[in-house]
């Protein structure tokens, strides 16, 4: 690799160490490691924001960062709520809901381009925020639990942001997808059969 692709691929690698990350994540929470569960958490966080100001600063922006970023993302936030549910630390109810919106997603999204319908990976506003509340849960929780910061009660108040904003973002990609389909011209709308035969007679027979 030349040096020019090495610094051009930068972010990439970032982007990168931040989905190695998961299992030892994942790992550190079911062993009980919750301070080291923490700061692997926040270096995580730090390293999203720093590959995305790099590619952008430096204009160093790949479709394959475009892809990556958010995939780590969703692999990191999924795995630490799942954990944290297995380990008994975030109601299982909510695991499921945030689990069951990623999937939502990622369904549609594939089968938008099984269906030859290009999908971009721009996030909803909706989205974006429902990310930050899921990262100040996940954040406020390992920090409790490993190095003793008080919540002064609003682990209660994140969680309900959480699953009120989750739910919000599912149905807001469900929207648009429908919205997309309705005005799209590649999608056009199938005639009824009865219509399609009306239309197959001569011109004398439908007068």
């Amino acid at each position: 690799m030349s040096k020019h692709t090495f610094i051009g691929n930068i972010p990439n690698l970032i982007t990168l160490s931040r989905l190695f990350a998961v299992p030892l994540l994942v790992w550190l929470i079911l062993d009980g490691a919750m301070e080291a569960a923490f700061w692997i958490f926040v270096a995580a966080g730090v390293s999203d924001a720093l590959d995305g100001f790099i590619a952008k600063r430096f204009d160093l922006v790949t479709k394959l960062g475009s892809y990556l970023d958010p995939i780590a993302d969703k692999a990191l936030l999924v795995s630490a709520f799942v954990t944290l549910g297995q380990a008994d630390l975030v109601g299982t109810w909510l695991v499921i809901l945030v689990v069951f919106r990623d999937v939502l997603i990622i369904g549609g999204t594939i089968l938008f381009h099984t269906l030859g319908r290009a999908v971009e990976m721009r996030p909803l506003l909706i989205s974006k925020f429902n990310t930050l509340m899921q990262i100040i849960l996940v954040s406020m929780v390992l920090a409790k639990l490993g190095i003793g910061m008080p919540d002064y009660g609003t682990i209660p108040i994140l969680v309900f942001m959480v699953a009120a904003t989750t739910v919000l973002s599912g149905l807001a990609y469900m929207a648009r997808w429908v919205l997309d389909v309705r005005i799209a011209p590649q999608w056009p709308r199938r005639p009824r059969a009865d219509q399609g035969a009306a239309d197959r007679k001569p011109a004398e027979e439908r007068i």
